[in-house]
């Protein structure tokens, strides 16, 4: 089956109505599959995606139980390894919109064959290429640099790129959602092709679909099989592209598989399903069996839909460039971007950005929403200790940056010398220098693109209400590998912009291990705990023999010199001289460390 070159656009509406700009009823790709869905594995990326799936669906059904198929089998299928096919059914179960156990219950019961093979179609998918700033000189010296955005692997340190007049700036929320619509817009009909089934004909006949676009002589037809067969043909040859093809049916279950793709309004995974939303099978009986809907039907249905998606992103755009910027959708001048602390953009996400020289504490009742991005922020200390179910981090660099409990995927992207301390399920690390990662993770770490000098510790702190928040999201404290990374390739194959001649697409560089000597416990303020008193009051993760010999010596230590200034033989007056050189060496290190800013921040929240 070829790939259509433009989007079809239906010359009238068959079936169901056009939608309306209800924001409920508004289709929206889902984010977190391109976010946090892609894997730069090779083979996994598809020159004819349709084409290699097809036989791929069939070899897993046959082998699958009860169309669900595990590691080995997926390993065996894809002729990757263990490894990598373990990572494949991670990610997929990460960004499914209902799935939250964790590694081994997942590899247990398999994936689904049909969300397996959707995902790995969207594989092809490019990311949109960014776009000059408009107003350049205004963000030319704050990072994330040209190296994070120009497409090559750059020797050079990012800040070191950072007054390139080639400077480039990150697509905003609005412009990644088109392009993801317009990307599936492209696709769909190839997607339906590989969740529909052929029609179950009875006898010599089948009753054959054909939803007629440009030939108004021909209606839904009672047609023998060969003449079906006949007319199909002559069908590819008239259009030259099949979009969808006409013996091609959707049953409920199989309609249900385009949740991994898109959802309608701004509920995201927590609203209703994706059939309960459609015009197709909101009113189904539960104890009756679905009947099939053609596929061309849905497919039409489903176009113009993300038609009028776009239309409306456009007009939302365009009113807000002539109105109040907002973080979430517009660009933000870097020169005000120390006056934005945070924002609530649409579909449940949360934005802090442009923190700079400061610090910034949110806790769960200051969040609004399942997700949280982190973004263009510098030489600050921020604390997000509430539930989550993905986080990302962006362009932060010289920052200390707490997350509370991630359950589904936390993504570390071109930041530079920042520690992060976080709780999750899994994480990915991308293209990221001189960083630092206290980790409680329950799956191996991703490491991938152009990384240097990072490393890995495991998790070392707590705050009152950790323990819950992990419970809520599902992490467990009895698992965790940090120290497990997994490195893949330096090329972003999804990428949009070329990479130069010459470059290869070698393992990339990955995290070595804090020495256990250089390890220490990060304190949360009491005063940050959350606003009502929590159970936990330790590190729930289990340090490694290693790391809490070395806890146990400086606390052994810092106990030795207690003790001895306790019991040294000094004067009263003397005791006092020490005391106050003590306190003036302390407050000396707290300017010259910078964290006297921090001390002053947080007691002013």
């Amino acid at each position: 089956m070829t790939e259509p070159t433009e989007p079809f656009a239906p010359s009238s509406p068959t079936g169901p109505t056009a939608p309306s700009k209800d924001l409920t009823t508004v289709v929206h790709p889902r984010r977190e599959l391109f976010e946090h869905g892609l894997l730069p594995i090779p083979k996994l990326i598809f020159s004819d995606p349709t084409q290699t799936l097809i036989p791929l669906k069939q070899k897993l059904l046959e082998q699958s139980s009860n169309n669900r198929v595990d590691s080995p089998i997926i390993a065996d299928s894809l002729q990757i390894s263990i490894d990598h096919a373990t990572l494949v059914l991670d990610t997929l179960a990460s960004v499914l919109p209902s799935v939250n156990g964790n590694r081994g219950e997942n590899d247990a019961v398999g994936v689904d064959v049909f969300d397996l093979v959707v995902f790995l179609y969207v594989q092809s998918y490019k990311k949109l290429l960014p776009r000059t700033h408009k107003d350049s000189a205004a963000v030319s010296d704050v990072w994330p640099s040209t190296s994070a955005f120009d497409g090559y692997l750059s020797a050079l340190s990012p800040l070191q790129l950072v007054r390139s007049n080639s400077r480039r700036f990150m697509p905003s929320q609005a412009d990644e959602e088109a392009h993801q619509l317009s990307y599936l817009q492209k696709h769909l009909a190839n997607i339906l092709s590989l969740l529909a089934e052929p029609v179950e004909g009875e006898g010599d006949e089948s009753l054959c679909p054909i939803h007629v676009r440009s030939m108004s002589d021909l209606r839904h037809s009672r047609l023998d099989s060969m003449s079906c067969k006949k007319l199909c043909l002559e069908w590819d040859t008239l259009l030259g592209v099949l979009a969808v093809h006409p013996c091609q049916v959707l049953t409920m279950d199989r309609f249900e598989h385009l949740g991994l793709l898109i959802q309608f309004g701004d509920k995201g995974s927590g609203g209703n399903s994706l059939s309960q939303v459609s015009p197709f099978f909101a009113n189904s009986d539960p104890d009756m069996p679905d009947v099939p809907v053609p596929a061309a039907q849905v497919h039409d249905w489903l176009l113009q839909n993300i038609a009028s998606a776009l239309e409306y992103i456009s007009e939302r755009t365009s009113s807000k460039e002539n109105g109040p910027a907002n973080a979430s959708d517009q660009d933000v001048a870097m020169t005000d971007a120390c006056a934005l602390k945070v924002s609530t953009g649409t579909r449940g996400t949360s934005f802090i950005e442009g923190i700079s020289k400061s610090s910034y504490v949110k806790h769960a009742s200051d969040i609004k929403g399942s997700s949280i991005k982190v973004l263009n922020c510098q030489e600050s200390a921020i604390y997000i200790l509430a539930p989550l179910r993905y986080a990302t981090v962006y362009g932060c660099s010289d920052a200390t940056i707490v997350l509370g409990a991630v359950g589904k995927a936390v993504r570390i992207e071109h930041c530079e010398r920042v520690h992060v301390i976080v709780a999750a399920k899994r994480i990915c690390i991308a293209n990221c220098r001189e960083c630092v990662f206290f980790l409680g993770v329950n799956q191996r770490p991703l490491v991938i693109g152009d990384n240097h000098k990072l490393q890995v510790a495991p998790y070392n702190t707590f705050y009152s209400q950790l323990e819950e928040h992990m419970n809520e999201v599902g992490i467990l404290p009895t698992v965790n590998r940090w120290d497990e990374p997994l490195a893949l390739g330096m090329v972003d194959h999804h990428d949009s912009l070329s990479h130069p001649a010459g470059v290869s697409d070698v393992q990339a560089e990955t995290a070595t291990r804090v020495d256990p000597d250089q390890f220490t416990n990060f304190v949360i303020p009491n005063w940050l705990g959350g606003e009502s008193t929590g159970s936990t009051e330790n590190n729930p993760f289990t340090l490694p023999d290693a790391y809490m010999a070395s806890q146990l010596r400086n606390q052994k230590n810092l106990g030795e010199i207690r003790q001895l200034l306790r019991e040294a033989p000094l004067e009263e007056s003397r005791k006092k001289e020490l005391s106050s050189a003590l306190h003036v060496y302390f407050k000396d290190w707290l300017y010259a460390s910078g964290n006297i800013r921090q001390l002053y921040c947080l007691q002013g929240e």
